[in-house]
């Protein structure tokens, strides 16, 4: 049984900064990517971020572009978003996923961890 944890998440004002942090465990991953997705209320979720696994390349929403750094530690399996300048638009649920290699598509989902920004 695989396992996706998230944390970090919490109540911030506009202009803070928050650290996100998944790690997965369980069997041993085949992992082509890990990424961040996040759903606000009354809203369908959306991509946020993704690093490839190997290599390293990072993907970015437009909307966290220059505020938002994506990161990875591969001995830890462990996937981390530095979430700076923080907007009250980016209030939502954060969610931690993997694409394992072979998978069409992000398969394994964490629960999530919310993040509130207040103006």
């Amino acid at each position: 049984q695989v396992q996706l944890v998230e944390s970090g998440g919490g109540l911030v004002q506009a202009g803070d900064s928050l650290r996100l942090s998944c790690a997965a465990s369980g069997r041993p991953l085949s992992m082509y990517a890990m990424a961040w997705f996040r759903q606000a209320p009354g809203k369908e979720r959306e991509f946020v971020s993704s690093i490839r696994w190997s290599g390293g390349a990072t993907y970015y929403a437009d909307t966290v572009k220059g505020r938002f750094t994506i990161s990875r530690n591969i001995a830890r399996n462990q996937v981390y978003l530095q979430m700076n300048n923080l907007k009250p638009e980016d209030t939502a649920v954060y969610y931690c996923s993997v694409h394992q290699v072979g998978a069409s598509d992000y398969n394994l989902w964490g629960q999530g961890t919310q993040v509130t920004v207040s103006s």
